[in-house]
């Protein structure tokens, strides 16, 4: 059997815009991650993918300073993300943004407030009326008509409050974006048309990506590379073509079953009828 670990590829670390090193996150004793090594590049969508209790959203939470590990180091955008001053914690906070599984709207306010909320805290001196205008066009942006910003969040549909949080995850126009299961809940053509819009942004506004998935029509649209966190940590990292010949028993039944050939037939249906 092919070593997983001998596929993961080395960058220089200098040039990625997200680094992590000997990471380990355990709960009482459980062990979550030990030792895992990860490199984020610029302008890249990273799909991060794995069995359940392999610890994708735990990894995020670490990157984001949500939750602290229990050894290693992890560096994002330059900065120390593990530091306690100031100025490294919100120099990452400004620029990252973060939609959660479940959008993580505050119910009692409107779409408009939302997308407010990380203007108020990070541009207190901003007028109302710029702060609304620039609401507006992040939700314009995120693909809502202009009327959202006035709705709660319990008039939208699931998929107008994915867009809402991706609208407010805009909000200080970040360079990386971290997306947690996206397209979770949305039918196939909304899940679809928010790839779509995923890589239309990553394009147009030059976005780092960091999108934890089970969807594999996800991965096969618009991911650049493939992280596998297998085994307690990254036991693979690199474009799909190479993740799917990966000698490694979940990767197999993963890419290699039906979903897997389903969603592999239609990225090369896609790839045929566009030429």
């Amino acid at each position: 059997m092919t070593n997983p670990e001998s596929r993961i590829p080395n960058p220089d670390d200098r040039e990625a815009i997200i680094s992590v090193r000997g990471l380990v996150n355990r709960f009482g004793e459980q062990v979550v991650h030990e030792n895992l090594d990860l490199d984020v590049m610029p302008g890249e969508i990273l799909g991060v993918v794995g069995g359940s209790g392999t610890g994708k959203s735990v990894l995020m939470r670490s990157i984001l300073g949500l939750r602290r590990p229990n050894a290693g180091s992890i560096e994002v955008l330059g900065a120390d993300a593990l530091a306690d001053d100031a100025d490294s914690r919100l120099h990452i906070e400004r620029s990252t943004g973060v939609l959660f599984q479940d959008g993580a709207l505050f119910s009692s306010l409107t779409v408009g407030e939302n997308v407010q909320v990380p203007l108020k805290e990070h541009n207190p001196e901003l007028p109302d009326s710029w702060r609304y205008e620039l609401a507006l066009l992040k939700v314009k942006l995120a693909g809502l008509p202009a009327d959202a910003i006035d709705k709660l969040p319990s008039q939208l549909s699931g998929g107008m409050r994915k867009r809402a949080g991706l609208a407010r995850a805009l909000a200080l126009d970040p360079p990386l974006l971290f997306l947690d299961e996206p397209t979770a809940g949305l039918d196939p053509i909304g899940a679809n048309a928010f790839d779509n819009l995923i890589r239309t942004l990553q394009q147009a506004l030059g976005l780092t990506v960091f999108l934890i998935t089970h969807d594999l029509d996800t991965l096969y649209a618009i991911c650049d590379r493939i992280a596998v966190l297998a085994d307690r940590k990254v036991v693979a990292v690199g474009p799909i073509e190479d993740i799917e010949r990966l000698d490694h028993p979940w990767v197999r039944e993963y890419f290699n079953g039906p979903r897997g050939r389903a969603a592999r037939e239609a990225k090369v249906g896609a790839s045929e009828s566009e030429h």
